[in-house]
């Protein structure tokens, strides 16, 4: 059995560097929906739950392995020089992933998700449902078998010479991607982790973010892993992701950013979606021996057919700005065979067929 009832899916070793005087004992809340700043809430009762995780002894152990890890690699990297070392960008991009798939918000999009396939579907009862723990435990087995998803991505470390901080919330590790979301090819896409583009952003400290970002699209000029912002607008970038991706709560270490936060938070509040996904549906409309051909249609339509398809679509948040330091590759490229695989990045299509090479601007056709 699981030696911790209180399990953390924010852990307590990420959020220490945002707790009041780094002392991990008191952290400062500001609610969206309340829109109030909770002065020195105690950290242990942040992002946590009785037996999140279950009880299994065994995973408890892997997770605070990764978790030690950090811990150690977050230590040096904000005492030594600024040099990114390669145990250090191992260390960032297993626990990126391993956050981005355990929090409470993710395991409650599986769940709605998986409600709203039943009840469109019509199946009910209970073997059919899927509860948080449940999600989670599907949520670490997906992590399990996916450790090495993101090892093609570059890391670069932000560090912020401004007045202002970087805030995290209740689901830190945010996943965007400025290339799907702007171009036109893929104008009625989704994208995932293997995606071309991919943005993964995490707040290490006020002072220092993490961004993985897929080196085939993007171009951060560094030195070392390291590069610097100095421009207010830059911090309100950042922090947008965290505005717009958060469950209900944001953190900052200082009571006096509230009214930064405050401001910065109602200034992008309008671009936070209600849902996180989409069914579509499609009918059978003509079927002959060689193929069958199904029409889109609403779900009211759909429940008078027998057979049906449900497809799900992620909806992803666009930001209205994105940090200038964050720039196109001169000659850079995306992969993809024109088929609903999407475009995935070239070290995620070698068990498919016919993929290609294309440039990430191309002319916009005219229809």
């Amino acid at each position: 059995m699981a030696s911790n009832k209180n399990q953390h899916f924010v852990p307590r070793c990420y959020l220490k560097e945002f707790t009041f005087n780094s002392e991990n004992k008191a952290i400062n809340v500001y609610n969206i929906d309340t829109k109030r700043c909770i002065h020195k809430a105690p950290v242990k009762s942040q992002c946590s739950r009785d037996y999140f995780y279950g009880k299994d002894e065994k995973l408890e152990s892997a997770i605070q392995l990764v978790e030690r890890a950090y811990g150690s690699a977050l230590h040096e990297i904000i005492n030594r020089p600024r040099h990114l070392s390669e145990n250090h960008i191992i260390v960032l991009k297993r626990f990126l992933l391993l956050q981005y798939f355990r929090t409470e918000a993710a395991s409650k999009r599986s769940v709605e998700m998986n409600k709203g396939l039943t009840e469109v579907a019509g199946i009910q009862g209970e073997e059919f449902s899927l509860a948080i723990k449940e999600a989670v435990q599907i949520a670490m087995i997906a992590y399990a078998d996916n450790m090495y998803l993101i090892d093609d991505l570059k890391i670069c470390l932000i560090y912020n010479k401004t007045n202002f901080p970087f805030v995290t919330s209740d689901d830190p590790v945010v996943l965007s991607n400025k290339w799907y979301l702007d171009d036109w090819r893929t104008k009625f896409a989704s994208f995932g982790l293997t995606a071309c583009g991919v943005l993964l952003f995490l707040p290490l400290t006020p002072k220092i973010l993490c961004v993985a970002y897929d080196g085939d699209v993007y171009s951060i000029s560094n030195k070392n892993g390291w590069t610097t912002i100095s421009h207010a607008n830059d911090v309100k970038a950042f922090n947008e992701h965290q505005f717009l991706n958060c469950r209900a709560n944001i953190f900052l270490k200082d009571v006096k950013d509230h009214p930064f936060v405050s401001e910065s938070f109602d200034e992008v509040e309008h671009n936070r979606i209600t849902a996180r996904h989409r069914f579509n549906y499609a009918v059978l409309d003509y079927k002959c021996d060689k193929y069958s051909r199904y029409k889109v249609v609403d779900r009211a339509e759909a429940n008078k057919h027998q057979e049906a398809i449900i497809h799900t679509q992620n909806i992803h948040h666009r930001p209205a700005v994105w940090p200038s330091i964050i720039q196109w590759r001169i000659n850079g490229r995306v992969y993809t065979n024109r088929s609903g695989l999407g475009y995935l990045r070239k070290d995620h299509i070698a068990q498919y067929s016919g993929f290609f090479k294309e440039p990430i601007k191309l002319k916009k056709k005219r229809f």
